[in-house]
């Protein structure tokens, strides 16, 4: 278990309760589909580039639930967030090609890019703060560059989770974004990890406009 799932949760979003568990069963089409990108494999585990599949672990762990069946080149899952379908994914193709798997499944599922959240880290934002916007560019970011190509469009709302800007010049961007987080780091992850499920949920309910109100500040 690694450091940061150690430590006591900080908790941005509502108290469970009962109600925040759908009856609903498991099966039938989501209503959105939620993309958290990163690479598969040990050797990148905790890694700053894996914020994407971090944030739907904190989903996963707040909603007792497991990413492992493999669908669309992806661990997935079919839950009922919120009272809302949602198809989660972290693609398994690595981040350059995440654009083939997330396609697939949008077709599968028939699902618009307006209903498809995906979730990335950002080296041009502070460690710590987030960044959701509805559409735009790729930002420079090899994941959502192949999914733009892949999809033809760039209507994704997104969620960039900012692991800050490389120390000092001896390190490329390729090497910072590949590092693993240090220990003491760890209190300032998990706290963006839940800000960005929480924003999660706000999304799946039609309030992007107050998540990005609530979330879009530096720290």
């Amino acid at each position: 278990m690694s450091f940061f799932k150690k430590i006591r949760r900080n908790d941005f979003s509502k108290k469970r309760s009962s109600k925040d568990f759908s009856e609903q069963p498991k099966y039938g089409s989501p209503e959105f589909i939620i993309c958290g990108l990163g690479n598969p494999g040990t050797r990148y585990e905790n890694t700053r580039h894996n914020c994407g599949y971090m944030v739907l672990d904190t989903l996963a762990r707040d909603f007792d639930f497991k990413l492992k069946k493999l669908k669309f080149k992806s661990l997935t899952s079919l839950e009922t967030i919120d009272g809302v379908k949602c198809f989660l994914m972290k693609p398994t193709t690595y981040m350059n090609l995440s654009g083939e798997a997330l396609t697939a499944a949008m077709e599968f599922y028939k699902i618009k890019p307006e209903n498809t959240i995906v979730i990335f880290d950002d080296f041009a934002i502070p460690f710590g703060s987030l960044k959701i916007r509805k559409s735009g560019s790729d930002g420079g970011h090899n994941g959502m560059k192949n999914i733009i190509l892949q999809a033809n469009s760039d209507e994704f709302p997104r969620i960039k989770v900012g692991i800050g800007s490389p120390p000092h010049s001896e390190y490329s961007v390729k090497e910072w974004v590949l590092s693993p987080f240090k220990k003491d780091e760890g209190v300032t992850l998990e706290t963006s990890l839940e800000k960005a499920a929480a924003a999660v949920r706000m999304m799946i309910k039609g309030e992007t406009d107050k998540a990005m109100n609530e979330y879009n500040r530096k720290i």
